[in-house]
């Protein structure tokens, strides 16, 4: 009797909504500050905030505070690991949906 297909292993961390389109809209930039992430994926500060935490945690974001002259700023970017994540991500859903294609 043949074996069942294992699920596919996608990083559930990144699969979470809020945090994909965190992780693909740093994924296009070298760095990006608090507002424009808030701009692009219609999160609350409070939201943004906590999911950059456990992307913070699991190492997969950089987020540096600091002023702009007077002004506090936040910079985020996604750590090489981060990176890879992401396109591990990709590959993984990529290998999921082919049997759709066919």
């Amino acid at each position: 009797m043949p074996r069942p297909e294992p699920p596919v292993a996608v990083d559930r961390l990144i699969h979470e909504p809020a945090r994909l389109a965190i992780m693909t809209n740093l994924f296009v930039v070298e760095s990006a500050n608090a507002t424009y992430l808030l701009q692009q994926t219609g999160l609350t500060w409070g939201n943004l905030g906590s999911h950059l935490s456990k992307l913070e945690e699991a190492r997969y974001v950089d987020v540096v505070k600091g002023y702009n002259g007077k002004q506090p700023q936040t910079t985020i970017s996604l750590t090489p690991q981060g990176r890879n994540a992401l396109e591990a991500y990709r590959e993984h859903l990529l290998a999921a949906l082919a049997p759709l294609s066919e």
